[in-house]
C-alpha cells in the first residue's frame, strides 16, 4: 500500500486524465476517428500508456505497451457489434488519488484508473455507458421477440392444411412483409450512432 502511495505521489503511476474537447486534436486517437463519416469524439481519457476515446460510434483504444515505449496497438470496438455490460464506478477512498470505471465491451474487460479530480466527468461517462447498455439490451430483446414471432408464423403455415399453391403464396407474403419490416426498423433497433446519448449526459 505504502509503495503505491509513494508511486502516486511522485506522479509515476498510470492514472488517466480526462482530455478537454479543445485538445482532442492533440491526441493520437484523433487520427483514427472517421471524421469523414461524421464520427465525433465525445469523451477521452489519456494516461501515460493508453488512450480511451469514446466516439458516437465506437470506443477507440490506443493501447501502449508501457509509459516509456512509443509502440502502440490500435483497437476499435463499434457499439453495434460490441455491447457494454458490467459497468461499475469505484469512487476514491480517503488516501486514493484515483477513481476507477470498469466495464465489459463484448468479451473485452476494461478497468480504467482516472485522477479523482475528474470525478464529475467520469460520472457523466458512467451514465452514458449505462444508458447505451440499456438501449442495446432492450433492442436485442425486441428483435429476438420479432424473430421468434416470424418463426412461429412460418411454422404455423408449414403445418397448415391449406393447398400447396396457397401455402406457397402465404409463405412468400410473410417473408416479403418481414423483409420490409426489418428494413424499416433496422435504424431504430440496430443503432450505430449513440451521439444523442453522449450529448444528453456529458455535461462536465
Amino acid at each position: 500500500m505504502f509503495k503505491k502511495m509513494a508511486t502516486d505521489a511522485l506522479g509515476l503511476s498510470d492514472i488517466g486524465s480526462v482530455i478537454q474537447p479543445e485538445d482532442y486534436d492533440k491526441v493520437d486517437a484523433d487520427d483514427y476517428v472517421m471524421h469523414e463519416d461524421n464520427e465525433k469524439i465525445y469523451f477521452l481519457i489519456k494516461s501515460k500508456a493508453d488512450e480511451y476515446c469514446f466516439t458516437n460510434k465506437a470506443l477507440i483504444h490506443v493501447d501502449g505497451t508501457s509509459a516509456t515505449s512509443k509502440k502502440r496497438t490500435l483497437r476499435r470496438y463499434s457499439y453495434h457489434k460490441y455491447s457494454f455490460s458490467n459497468i461499475e464506478l469505484e469512487t476514491a477512498g480517503t488516501i486514493d488519488l484515483d477513481v476507477e470505471i470498469k466495464f465489459q465491451l463484448g468479451n473485452e474487460e476494461f478497468d480504467i484508473d482516472v485522477h479523482k479530480k475528474f470525478m464529475e466527468e467520469i460520472k457523466d461517462l458512467y451514465k452514458s455507458l449505462l444508458k447505451i447498455s440499456e438501449i442495446t439490451e432492450e433492442n436485442k430483446v425486441f428483435t429476438d421477440y420479432a424473430n421468434q414471432s416470424l418463426h412461429t408464423a412460418s411454422s404455423t403455415l408449414q403445418h397448415s392444411r391449406t393447398n400447396e399453391m396457397r401455402l406457397s403464396h402465404e409463405f412468400r407474403d410473410i417473408n416479403e412483409a418481414a423483409f420490409h419490416w426489418l428494413l424499416e426498423t433496422k435504424d431504430q433497433y440496430h443503432i450505430k450512432d449513440f451521439g444523442h446519448i453522449f450529448e444528453l449526459f456529458i455535461r462536465n
